[in-house]
């Protein structure tokens, strides 16, 4: 089964306005993979064949990128939150000023006083 990205007028208008598209994709499946992919389609309210392999695909493609930012942010960010609690920076003026004028900070003011 080969899939052209230019095939489709409505998943043109749907996914890139009026543009036209100038890039193709095409790809081989299994007999299996072709009547799952069809089951699948028929389910979908009428859309055609590339309308449904375009929109699986484009939305397999973001999930697969969202995780994978979600994932590199994870490790970033526990990273470096794991590096602030076991190297805390000192207290400066700047963040002892912002405590003083804090009108609810009075136990933070008095712990930063305290040291």
């Amino acid at each position: 089964m080969s899939l052209g990205w230019r095939s489709s007028r409505s998943a043109r208008s749907i996914f890139f306005g009026c543009a036209e598209r100038a890039e193709r994709l095409e790809t081989r499946v299994t007999a299996e993979q072709k009547n799952l992919i069809e089951r699948g389609r028929l389910r979908s309210r009428g859309k055609s064949m590339t309308d449904f392999v375009l929109t699986s695909l484009q939305d397999a493609a973001q999930c697969t990128i969202d995780e994978h930012s979600q994932l590199a942010f994870s490790v970033r960010d526990s990273d470096a939150f794991v590096d602030a609690l076991l190297n805390p920076q000192p207290v400066n003026d700047r963040l002892r000023d912002t405590v003083r004028r804090d009108p609810n900070g009075r136990f933070w003011a008095q712990k930063i006083r305290g040291r």
